[in-house]
């Protein structure tokens, strides 16, 4: 079988976890952790990074700190993984779905603004696939009714929008380093500060409501409790396994694309036959290779080719399930119907790619897909 995913350890991670217990610091916001957070705001021109936990505590780190609160309301794009919205819903957020592009699975910018009403306290946008949005329009909308950006850039490390790194645009941005991304630490992930104004208080919620940071830096000569916060530090094992990967970032980037490119030269004749569809980068994204996937053309197609790559040793799987339609959240939704988001729920599949993924393999799996719609008739 070849996996869908398969994490790639650069060989020093273990060497990095030792020198940590050698340390006899690894409970957090210790060596590695400044290490990392100094990675990105050094390489990126970062303000303030703090890694997390997860992603998703970084996604609730956020709504804590824009002070979200029963009956705000948050747009959230309806194509997402459940925590873009649930870190939200935790706080008595009202989630509006958006709907994604008919180019890719983006957030349509262009039907924002008619979601926004007197409630509404932010938008949060997905760079799916490492594929930037449209953020000059989304900050414009924001900057005209006054409403915090926040970025959920799981799946984006290391790529742009018109130059700038995504999850530096929004006043707020998050990262993923869950093990099926480029960069990885088994869990883990980054909130990024970009709104100064937010630079204590994340200290502050980070450190469980404490100013305890700020002590060990000697800026005050005892720490308390002093807000409401909670443990979303990681250790400092799984700081060290990060780094190791860091330092290896420019090479896992540089094999992505290539798998990536090999994918889509191979498949762009169908995509020409009208038999599927590819991803579309737009001319102000780059492309950090996260992921390949194809569109089918309907949802019964889209079932036949996974089973029909799965009978050939290929593990390709489907991803999100819009979450207006999921069984939580149904009941709230509004009802406006969402037709992109529920194309991409029933249409998307997502190909192999990890680092040691070889071009043979890559080749066996476009020869297994164009061998399935080699006798379907374009509809």
């Amino acid at each position: 079988m070849i996996d869908f995913n398969r994490p790639y350890l650069t060989g020093k991670e273990l060497e990095y976890i030792h020198q940590a217990v050698k340390l006899r610091k690894i409970s957090g916001n210790g060596e590695f952790t400044r290490k990392c957070q100094n990675f990105f705001e050094k390489r990126y021109g970062l303000i303030k990074c703090l890694l997390t936990t997860s992603c998703t505590d970084a996604l609730e780190m956020c709504a804590l700190l824009i002070g979200i609160k029963e009956g705000d309301e948050v747009i959230v794009p309806s194509y997402t993984f459940v925590s873009t919205a649930n870190a939200f819903v935790l706080r008595g957020a009202r989630i509006v779905f958006a709907d994604s592009g008919s180019e890719n699975p983006n957030v349509d910018a262009g039907q924002i603004e008619n979601l926004i009403t007197s409630r509404t306290k932010a938008l949060v946008v997905v760079h799916y696939a490492g594929v930037a949005c449209d953020m000059d329009k989304i900050m414009k909308i924001a900057e005209k009714y006054k409403l915090y950006v926040i970025e959920d850039n799981a799946q984006g490390i290391d790529s742009f929008y018109n130059g700038k790194p995504l999850g530096s645009i929004g006043h707020l941005g998050v990262f993923s380093f869950h093990e099926t991304k480029n960069i990885i630490s088994g869990e883990g992930g980054m909130l990024v500060i970009n709104d100064k104004r937010f630079l204590e208080k994340a200290e502050i919620i980070w450190e469980k409501g404490t100013n305890r940071a700020a002590f060990f830096r000697g800026e005050t000569d005892k720490y308390g409790w002093v807000d409401i916060g909670s443990s979303f530090l990681p250790s400092e094992i799984i700081a060290a396994f990060l780094y190791a990967q860091l330092e290896n970032l420019q090479l896992i980037q540089e094999k992505r694309r290539e798998i990536w490119n090999r994918y889509y030269h191979s498949l762009l004749p169908l995509e020409k036959s009208g038999l599927l569809g590819l991803p579309v980068i737009p001319e102000y994204s780059t492309n950090n290779a996260h992921m390949f996937y194809l569109v089918s053309r309907n949802a019964e197609e889209r079932t036949s080719l996974i089973g029909f790559l799965r009978k050939r040793g290929i593990y390709a799987v489907f991803h999100y399930l819009s979450l207006h339609q999921s069984p939580y959240y149904r009941k709230l939704h509004d009802g406006r119907s969402l037709p992109m988001a529920d194309r991409y729920s029933d249409c998307l599949v997502r190909l192999p790619l990890f680092f040691e993924l070889t071009g043979k393999e890559t080749d066996q799996i476009t020869a297994a897909i164009k061998e399935f719609y080699k006798n379907r008739i374009k509809k």
